[in-house]
């Protein structure tokens, strides 16, 4: 994995539409109908968790949003989407910004982080399959995990995954 110098920063409202075109880029024209997205509805993402990574000319390599939702009635994030410019893949783009955002939400006060992915993958980070909560529909149980951000945070939390809005 080659290592290049990224500079993470705080999302800002001028790098929205960049961020954007990143995820048309990165992800499928029906992104938006993914079941997270309904989760996200109305709903501001967390500020301080939406991340960039550029390089030293200010290219953008890669982003992070964050969303609150409900796990079980318990305040959690909603991590994602995560995208990294198909130029920079295998770069630790992803990693950093991962790294990143698990030691923000826990320095924040978040007690658990959730996301939509491949364990394989995720595991590497501490995600774990989080069989008793259930996201929307048509979404694969086995792709729901989840990171304790504190000691014990994911125990005894288990039902739908809702919206903060609702």
């Amino acid at each position: 994995m080659q290592q290049t110098a990224l500079t993470l920063a705080t999302e800002t409202p001028e790098d929205w539409w960049e961020v954007e075109a990143l995820y048309d880029l990165c992800f499928a024209p029906g992104r938006s109908a993914l079941s997270s997205y309904r989760l996200r509805e109305g709903v501001d993402p967390i500020g301080p968790l939406c991340l960039t990574a550029r390089d030293a000319d200010g290219i953008l390599a890669g982003a992070v949003r964050n969303w609150p939702v409900l796990a079980g009635g318990q305040k959690t994030v909603l991590l994602g989407p995560i995208a990294v410019h198909p130029t920079r893949q295998g770069e630790g783009v992803a990693a950093l910004l991962m790294q990143r955002c698990l030691g923000d939400a826990r320095d924040l006060g978040w007690k658990r982080l959730m996301l939509v992915g491949d364990a394989p993958y995720y595991s590497r980070f501490g995600f774990e399959r989080l069989p008793g909560v259930i996201m929307p529909p048509p979404t694969n149980p086995d792709r729901v995990l989840g990171v304790a951000l504190i000691e014990d945070a994911w125990d005894n939390v288990s039902g739908a995954v809702t919206s903060v809005g609702d």
